[in-house]
């Protein structure tokens, strides 16, 4: 097994930010940052490339996005 620069510094990156809105949302008692937080955290352990670490951090960010925009 190889170590990339390119997933670990993403995962490193999802990872804080995932830390982040975890405990935005846990001080806040936001639902949807919360579980944003969580699906940062876990999902670069289930990603192997870069390109898909992106299309999947994208996808839970626009996702928050749109749970926010909608008013929940």
């Amino acid at each position: 097994m190889t170590l990339e620069p390119g997933p670990l510094f993403l995962s490193i990156l999802f990872g804080l930010v995932g830390s982040a809105l975890l405990l935005y949302g846990k001080k806040q008692q936001r639902i949807p940052q919360m579980i944003a937080g969580l699906l940062f955290i876990v999902f670069p352990y289930f990603t192997a490339s870069t390109m898909s670490m992106s299309v999947v951090g994208a996808a839970v960010a626009a996702g928050l996005w749109w749970v926010l925009r909608e008013g929940w």
